[in-house]
Formats: C-alpha cells, sequence, structure tokens
C-alpha cells in the first residue's frame, strides 16, 4: 500500500514550497501591462526587494534563471579579456566561472574541496600576487546548493580592503536570499544575484541583480552591454517597459507581490531565525541517525552550514533508494545529489539532499524527518533510531 496520494511536498532546494498566497495571488486575468495598478505594484515592491537584500542600492529585475544572472552581472561589469578570480566551493563556483569563461573572460580558479567554505586567506593570497590589479571582480557563492556550505562573504571584503584591491566583491545568493542571514551594504558587497524560486518563495522565472554605486561605476566603463542585459534603465526605468526591457512578467509579479508581503510581515531578521531553527532541527536528526550506519552531513562543521538547504551521504546507492522511496510511498520528494560524485558512483547516487527554504515550518520539517525515518527502517539502512524525536526535541529548546 502506498501512502503518498495527498498533496505532495517538494523538498528539495528549489523551486521551493510555493505558499497558496503566492498561488492565489498568480491565480488572475492578464492585467494592462502599460499603465495602472501593475506598474504601481512593480515599483512599490522595489523597496522591499531591497529590504530582503538590506541595501541601499540598485536593483534590476530579469526574466531570468540564475544562470541568466551569472551572465547578466557579468556582461555590466567585466569585458571580454579581462581577468576574474572565483574561489569554489562547489558545483555553482564551477559554473560561474564557467559562464565566465564562455564570456570570453579570463577566469582564475581556486579550487576548494566539496567540504569547505571558502578561504579568506587563499583569496588574499591570490589578490596579493595580482600586482597590476588585472582581476576586475571576486565571484563568491554564499551558499553552495550541492554541497550546502555557506562561506563568509565580509571575510573576503575584509581581505579586498585590507589589501587595498579594488575589485568588485560579487555574491550569488540564489540559494541564501531570505533563509540564511545576509547584509549586503554592511558586509561591503557591490553585487549581489538572486533568483525568484528558492528564498523568495515565487516560481522560478525572474532574476534579480542588486548593486552598489561602485558597481554602476564599473558599468559606466564598459565600451559595449547588450540591450537585454544591460542593467541601467531596468534599475532607473523611465518608461514601465525597460524594467523588463520588454513585456512584463506579470503573473510572476503578483506572486512575488504576496511573498514580499509575507517577507515583510515576519520580519527579515524573524525570517532568518526560523531557517536558522528548523536547520538545527535537521542536523540534531541526521546527526542521530549517522550514530549508527553510513548516513553523514556533507558539511561536519555547523558554522558553515547552509540554513537552506542540507546535503548527505548515505553512500550508494542507497541514497538513490531513499528519495525513490520516499516519492513513490510517501509523497515527498528530496533533492539529488547534484555535483556529488564519488569514485565508483559518478552520478552520486550516494548522496541527497534536503531543500528547507521559503515557506517551511516546524510540522513541515518533522514531517519530513518522520519520511526519511520511515524510509531509513523500510529499506534496512543501518541507522540510530530516534532522530524525529531528538529534532523535536531540539525545536523545544530554541
Amino acid at each position: 500500500m502506498r501512502l503518498s496520494n495527498g498533496r505532495p511536498y517538494l523538498a528539495i532546494p528549489g523551486p521551493s514550497v510555493m505558499p497558496d498566497a503566492v498561488l492565489q495571488a498568480m491565480h488572475r486575468p492578464a492585467p494592462n501591462i502599460y499603465e495602472g495598478a501593475l506598474p504601481e505594484m512593480v515599483h512599490g515592491m522595489v523597496p522591499d526587494l531591497k529590504y530582503v537584500a538590506q541595501t541601499s542600492g540598485d536593483v534590476a529585475i530579469y526574466i531570468t534563471n540564475g544562470h541568466g544572472m551569472w551572465e547578466a552581472v557579468l556582461a555590466n561589469t567585466v569585458a571580454p579579456g579581462q581577468k576574474v578570480l572565483v574561489p569554489a566551493s562547489g558545483r555553482f563556483g564551477y559554473g560561474w566561472a564557467d559562464c565566465a569563461q564562455a564570456m570570453g573572460i579570463e577566469v582564475q580558479l581556486i579550487d576548494h574541496d566539496r567540504h569547505s567554505a571558502i578561504d579568506p586567506e587563499r583569496v588574499r593570497a591570490a589578490l596579493e600576487a595580482d600586482k597590476a590589479h588585472e582581476i576586475k571582480a571576486v565571484l563568491a557563492v554564499h551558499v553552495d546548493t550541492s554541497t550546502s556550505v555557506r562561506s563568509d562573504v565580509a571575510a573576503l571584503r575584509a581581505v579586498l580592503d585590507d589589501l587595498g584591491h579594488p575589485a568588485l566583491l560579487m555574491a550569488d545568493c540564489i540559494a541564501s536570499l531570505a533563509c540564511d542571514e545576509f547584509r549586503m551594504d554592511d558586509w561591503g558587497v557591490d553585487v549581489m544575484i538572486t533568483a525568484s524560486q528558492k528564498g523568495l518563495m515565487t516560481p522560478p522565472g525572474l532574476g534579480f541583480a542588486f548593486f552598489n554605486a561602485r558597481a554602476a561605476e564599473q558599468r559606466r566603463g564598459m565600451t559595449q552591454v547588450s540591450r537585454y542585459w544591460d542593467w541601467t534603465n531596468r534599475a532607473n526605468p523611465a518608461q514601465f517597459y525597460q524594467f523588463f526591457n520588454g513585456t512584463a512578467p506579470t503573473h510572476h509579479l503578483y506572486g512575488l507581490r504576496a511573498a514580499l508581503d509575507m517577507i515583510r510581515d515576519e520580519g527579515i531578521e524573524a525570517v532568518w531565525a526560523r531557517h536558522a531553527a528548523l536547520a538545527g532541527a535537521i542536523w540534531t536528526a541526521v546527526e542521530h541517525w549517522g550514530e549508527q550506519g553510513p548516513l553523514t552531513l556533507n558539511i561536519r562543521d555547523r558554522a558553515l552550514r547552509s540554513h537552506a538547504v542540507t546535503s548527505m551521504r548515505l553512500g550508494a546507492p542507497h541514497g538513490e533508494r531513499l528519495r525513490q522511496w520516499c516519492a513513490e510511498e510517501m509523497g515527498v520528494t528530496l533533492g539529488l545529489g547534484i555535483g556529488m560524485s564519488d569514485p565508483g558512483d559518478p552520478n552520486g547516487t550516494g548522496f541527497f539532499r534536503f531543500g528547507h527554504m521559503g515557506h517551511v515550518n516546524g510540522h513541515m520539517i518533522l514531517g519530513l524527518l518522520g519520511v526519511v525515518e520511515t524510509g531509513l527502517a523500510a529499506l534496512d539502512v543501518v541507522h540510530q533510531p530516534g532522530g524525529v524525536s531528538a529534532a523535536a526535541a531540539y525545536l523545544a529548546t530554541v
């Protein structure tokens, strides 16, 4: 007998669970895209987007995904033949580096292992060696969605400032914004990118570039930027269509408005605290299960773990077996072990991930953990029973 009938639970690290308020806001006829309520709503969104990013800088909205945002911000700031520094600690750091190379940008890669956060001292050494200041930007992923590591972005700014290096500091917050604490202005980030489908709780399709005056000045020094990627008019449009370089993504915008209202009502610091508490419950359960058997968290140090996504190793082929059982028998979809292959396991079937970002609460996380513990037992995977009880006890103390 399968118990998967009913509302499914997509517990992957994006697209995240969409609130009913977001879905309901999108369920409406097409609006007038030239004047009236829609332009007024979008202009009113801008301060709320800046609030989530904790910045007084500019924001440009694109109809794209996170990969598009990698290209968008590079197109505005780094010309072909110029150089960027990419300290990579997971698949998405390498992805941003690959995007830059495809645009004709020279990439200096600092290769970290998949269990470690970005090391500021390795970044320091690379910047110190750049005597001619050829490096135009440092591209850092705040939370890598594959490894679930969280890096210290503020520490990278401290290195740049200490050396007096003029490179822009860019942060990929696609997995972390509105989940993990992020303070763009306080941390000295020049450019930050994110997308709609994770902490912003809206369907995939919108991307956002936040940038400060230093980044805007670097844009003005560019000799050529394609009309579509150019953030200048998007951030300060004279006419409404310039927000999107064409037709507005109308129904995504209605959903985003509802999501931003939810974040404002809860308060960004309360959003961060909720994600931290729920992540702690997950870690407690997984660490308990792992007291017996092969299950381990990819990131050993709690201080380096994301509050939005958790990557785990169960060993091939048990990660894939558990994912299939949870989906087919219980209606819960876990994340693939993307970018986490091992020798002898090229497809990463020994890994899986939990997405716990955006519209999640205590009963959803305890339910997720209950399904996983049931699956471990049903599949005869060795583990220490009682992880759900350990997580519940943890939540009782926060």
